[in-house]
């Protein structure tokens, strides 16, 4: 989920612009991202904006050091710390900062496997400590597997759908319980949380050489396959899917009959549209020096497993909804913003117009004035989760008991 909006040229303003907190759109962006685990007790405002006071801009070493610094620091905090409350919540906010200061790094920086263990390590230490229940669940895939986590929500749950969600284009397993898992819990909901082949730049692909297919049914299945073979199946199942996940949710949707509500958050009906200008852009030697292109290129080759530009676009040119809408049967809710600066807006409307045999077709759209008009919400999450738990009310009742 990074920003990949038209390139810019010439340098970075000195000065960020008013209500950013960086001129550097992608640095803004990730930090708007990071703060928004506040709701979520998975960031502290304090916290975030001493650290980019001392983080240079453009500079991603720089963003790296200062993120890692404050990761430490918190990390620190939490270790001395006894209050069990106080303790977890510091643990999972060291796990937010050091996934953030790894997140713009290139994909060979040696940094980034240490980096990675860090933050899991931080945050399974948080939930532990927080008392938070969950089940690691490892899916074979492939020539290897899948990550998974289960969390089984109070009393009641087994009465509600069970929520599954996962990310898109650059978020990792351990970013998926601060956006959506803390607040699906909290409202009496089990969460199924897991990534997909390249995903994440988890496990399935740092470990296995996973990278992304197009198929998203398949690694769905897997995942569903293995959490059944030891769990009843629930009433109902909603599938989320965050950033390029609206296009992997969607997708899966279309060939798996066990889903029976789908989630697009956000819009992501052509990804292949979505990423043609920027890698073009990624052409021109100066258009790499802007941290949004450069970072996009490389980890989009990394991901897809691609060896260049134009193989790349050719890739992503797979990745749209276009033929197989029409496959869609279940509830849909598609979510959007405004002035999301990486998909194009049209694409919702292409979307809706798409579904022309889903069960019903839900859209919520977000302007600046909600402060969700960004994409997925960032920074705003409430708003998003405020729309997608209304619509599980209305179109996803709890069943009634035996």
């Amino acid at each position: 989920m990074t920003s990949t909006g038209p390139a810019a040229t010439g340098p970075a303003q000195s000065v960020s612009p008013r209500g950013c907190f960086f001129a550097t759109q992608e640095f803004h962006y990730q930090t708007l991202r990071n703060a928004g685990y506040i709701a979520s007790g998975c960031a502290e405002l304090g916290e975030v904006l001493e650290t980019v006071k001392v983080i240079v801009e453009g500079d991603v070493q720089s963003w790296y050091h200062g993120w890692a610094a404050t990761a430490d620091r918190v990390l620190a905090l939490a270790e001395q710390t006894q209050d069990p409350l106080s303790k977890g919540g510091a643990y999972m906010r060291a796990a937010t900062y050091q996934r953030t200061a790894e997140f713009l790094l290139p994909p060979d920086d040696p940094k980034r496997p240490p980096s990675f263990e860090k933050t899991g390590s931080y945050f399974f230490k948080g939930l532990d400590t927080l008392g938070v229940r969950y089940e690691r669940i490892t899916a074979p895939y492939g020539a290897g597997s899948l990550r998974a986590l289960y969390f089984p929500g109070p009393q009641g749950a087994e009465t509600m759908p069970l929520l599954m969600f996962g990310g898109g284009f650059d978020s990792i397993l351990e970013e998926y319980y601060p956006n959506f898992a803390e607040a699906a819990l909290k409202r009496g909901y089990s969460v199924l949380t897991y990534e997909g082949p390249g995903q994440g730049q988890g496990q399935a692909l740092r470990k296995y050489g996973l990278t992304y297919t197009p198929e998203w049914e398949k690694p769905v299945k897997a995942v569903l396959d293995e959490f059944l073979r030891t769990h009843a199946k629930p009433p109902k199942i909603v599938l989320i899917g965050m950033s390029m996940g609206g296009y992997f949710a969607p997708r899966a949707a279309a060939f798996e009959d066990r889903i029976d509500g789908v989630v697009a958050y956000d819009t992501c009906y052509d990804f292949g549209e979505v990423v043609s200008r920027p890698l073009t852009a990624a052409k021109n030697p100066e258009a790499l020096k802007i941290v949004s292109v450069s970072w996009g290129l490389k980890n989009a080759l990394w991901t897809m497993g691609t060896k260049d530009v134009d193989e790349t676009i050719k890739a992503c040119a797979a990745y749209t909804l276009a033929p197989v809408a029409d496959r869609i049967r279940q509830d849909v809710l598609i979510l959007a913003g405004t002035e999301d600066h990486f998909i194009p807006f049209h694409q919702t409307a292409d979307f809706e117009k798409a579904l022309v045999n889903a069960r019903s077709v839900t859209t919520r759209i977000f302007d600046r004035p909600s402060g969700g008009a960004g994409h997925c919400q960032m920074g705003a999450l409430t708003l998003y989760r405020a729309a997608v738990f209304d619509w599980l009310l209305e179109k996803f009742p709890a069943s009634p008991r035996d």
